[in-house]
């Protein structure tokens, strides 16, 4: 129906190296949006969403994990299941949320901006999820 599409690319945000160069962080984000956007013909709507997202990753990243982040001794395999479940849902809510608004580009339609931000990223959440469980290393 038009309200459910995985985004998967968010996978690339969401496993950067969380001690690497921040600011070549922000540019490898805009360069996939960039892409994603020059396929979809959408404007640079992924762009934005991308780099809003990777800009806000730190004080997730802070939030999420506490501590352990400002360390830098984090493996997002070996995190809790909550506190990883809590920073994909973030991440992925606010990117859906900017992404759809800046489709939209209109406050009258707040209410299908939200309908396909959540149905949207709670596909996108099952799917990254999956994905991260699927493919990383098991730690012993």
């Amino acid at each position: 129906m038009g309200y459910i599409n995985p985004y998967l690319y968010i996978l690339f945000v969401l496993l950067y190296p969380f001690n690497s160069n921040q600011s070549l962080f922000l540019i490898f984000s805009f360069l996939l949006g960039l892409g994603i956007d020059i396929f979809e013909d959408s404007g640079g709507i992924n762009a934005a969403a991308c780099v809003v997202a990777a800009f806000v990753r730190p004080n997730l990243l802070r939030f999420s994990f506490g501590i352990s982040y400002d360390h830098q001794n984090l493996r997002l395999g070996s995190t809790p299941f909550g506190a990883r479940l809590t920073y994909i849902l973030l991440i992925v809510g606010i990117h859906h949320f900017v992404l759809f608004s800046l489709e939209m580009f209109s406050l009258n339609h707040i209410l299908l901006i939200l309908k396909k931000t959540l149905y949207s990223g709670i596909f996108t959440v099952i799917l990254s999820t999956l994905s991260l469980s699927i493919f990383s290393k098991k730690y012993r």
